[in-house]
Formats: structure tokens, sequence, C-alpha cells
């Protein structure tokens, strides 16, 4: 099993708890790509957290293989186009084996 883990810093202007809400609503919807068994979405916790980050989400895969396609999915890339990469100042992704 593969989970991904993508950390999203927000542009100031989305940087607040209604931003962070509704994005992670939005990722929750992720689950309905074909290939991502579970979707996890966390918020920080405590303010040198939330100094760094703004959310976590956490896609889980059966495979390695799985991944890739979920990347290029029309409906993942829609999320990020529309949605994601207008507010997000940084954004970082990780695959790791569990």
């Amino acid at each position: 099993m593969v989970e991904r883990h993508v950390y999203v810093k927000f542009k100031s202007d989305y940087a607040n708890p209604a931003s962070r809400e509704e994005a992670a609503v939005r990722s929750r919807a992720l689950s309905e790509i074909p290939g991502v068994t579970s979707v996890r979405v966390g918020i920080p916790a405590d303010e040198s957290s939330l100094a760094a980050w703004d959310m976590c989400i956490a896609l889980t895969f059966d495979s390695l293989d799985a991944v890739e396609p979920y990347r290029v999915h029309p409906d993942h890339q829609a999320f990020l186009d529309d949605f994601l990469n207008p507010r997000a100042e940084v954004k970082k992704a990780w695959n790791f084996e569990v």
C-alpha cells in the first residue's frame, strides 16, 4: 500500500479557517477518482504547524502504480487547475510505502 502526502501552504488571502474547511471538503472528493482507496485531510493542530502549512492531504493507493493515473486523471487536474493551484503558495508531495 502507498500513501501520498500532500502539504499545502495557502496564499495569505486563503489562509483562514473558512478557506481551509472548503479545501478539506473539496479534497475529500478526490476519493471518487479511480485508484484512490481513501483520503484523509488534516488541518494544523498547533501554531508551529500552522506557521508552516495550512493543510495536509493523505491519499491511499493499493500500489505505487496507481499514483500516476490518479495524478493525470481529469478530475484531479481540474481540482488542481480550478481550485487548489490558484490558492496555493507552496505544495509539496511525497509517496510512502506503508
